[in-house]
């Protein structure tokens, strides 16, 4: 019988991170420096023979506009075809809400619940986290992505 656990993916820059979760605390890390759209098939290939995953969670940007894509459609197709459900939290979440770059010297910043883009002289580097533990409450249903591509201007 397979363990029975949720999966978290952070697709917005590289590394990508994928976080195991039995039981909402944090059981395997995986870290791809490939593109999603290349190593994402292969991560869930591996992961779907070794675990039966209950919960798919995400962070659903702002950030990469391709990386999100690229996220969104893979595991929202994965939802419905193993009818797993599917969660969302914005990048904040996962890099203690630092700005994330968007273009050029414009970044993604959250301010109270609102996401703007400011400019930088020097662009901070985004790092993201994976949390050592799954709080379903921190994470919505709506799954969509936040694009964010008023950055560009």
């Amino acid at each position: 019988m397979l363990k029975k656990v949720d999966v978290l993916l952070i697709t917005l820059t590289s590394p990508i991170l994928v976080g195991v979760y039995e039981e909402k605390k944090l059981i395997e890390t995986i870290e791809s420096e490939e593109r999603s759209s290349d190593v994402l098939p292969l991560i869930f290939k591996d992961l779907l023979k070794k675990y039966e995953i209950q919960n798919l969670f995400y962070a659903n940007g702002p950030g990469s506009f391709m990386a999100i894509k690229v996220a969104y459609v893979f595991l929202k197709s994965l939802s419905v075809l193993k009818k797993i459900p599917l969660f969302a939290r914005d990048a904040f979440y996962f890099n203690e809400n630092q700005p994330i770059k968007a273009i050029g010297k414009l970044c993604f910043v959250k301010i109270s619940s609102e996401i703007e883009t400011q400019k930088f002289e020097t662009v901070p580097t985004s790092v993201f986290k994976l949390p050592d533990e799954l709080d379903y409450n921190e994470f919505s249903t709506n799954a969509t992505p936040l694009y964010k591509i008023g950055a560009v201007g």
